[in-house]
């Protein structure tokens, strides 16, 4: 089972605020939330009990201690998404070295693109077995593992992408998405099919054998798929 990669804690006095985070982190499945706070005493003791927090979402005006001077005071603090309705904290946040700062209202494109910025910098590791790519499949944002994909399929204006955990249906071209992909791991075999070729249990005749499934190998692909294979 892959593990959500992002953990992160809510810091916000305003329930309003804490709702519409809430609701952004449903549509993304790489994000588990650990702690939803309404202030700086409640996130420090929630950083004490999880210490597997790599991520916060933090208000900076808040009652008492302010968001920007409880994330100096912390020795060795996760990654950091200011969420604030003053823009003039802006260099400050720059300071801090806060991977984004998000102005209230939020709207969904921006904290996405937040928080993708976070995944590329936990997920930055050199081998491929962690390497992943982001996809959005009818508004929800998928973490897909690229060592997972058994298979993509063309599926009309869509594509499915077959992993060892689940299919995710997502408005691309496979001939699009085959370019996101390693070429030295991935090829086509058809013109609906892209394969993962550390995945091939047995090539038998037109036919492919991934796990417990069969895609088919068109004639047009053969010569060059085979040639790949053999690479």
């Amino acid at each position: 089972m892959i593990t959500k990669p992002i953990k992160c804690i809510i810091v916000d006095d305003e329930p309003s605020a804490q709702a519409v985070l809430k609701h952004f982190i449903s549509m993304i499945d790489f994000i588990d939330i650990k702690s939803l706070c309404f202030n700086t005493e409640e996130a420090e003791k929630a950083l004490d009990k999880h210490r597997d927090i790599n991520l916060i979402f933090l208000d900076i005006n808040m009652p008492k201690v302010s968001g920007l001077n409880f994330y100096k005071s912390l020795s060795d603090p996760p990654e950091v998404i200011l969420t604030t309705a003053y823009p003039q904290y802006a260099l400050e946040a720059f300071d801090i070295n806060a991977v984004d700062y998000l102005l209230k209202p939020i709207a969904f494109e921006r904290f996405s693109a937040a928080v993708n910025k976070v995944l590329e910098k936990l997920m930055n590791l050199p081998t491929i077995a962690n390497q992943s790519i982001v996809v959005n499949s009818n508004k929800v944002l998928h973490q897909i593992i690229i060592n997972d994909i058994l298979f993509v399929e063309a599926f009309g204006d869509y594509i499915k992408i077959h992993t060892t955990e689940k299919v995710v249906v997502v408005n691309n071209s496979l001939s699009n998405f085959l370019k996101e992909l390693p070429s030295e791991q991935f090829a086509r075999c058809h013109k609906s099919f892209v394969v993962n070729k550390n995945l091939i249990n047995v090539v038998e005749g037109n036919t492919i054998h991934i796990e417990k499934l069969s895609i088919p190998i068109g004639l047009k692909y053969k010569a060059e798929f085979l040639a790949n294979l053999k690479s």
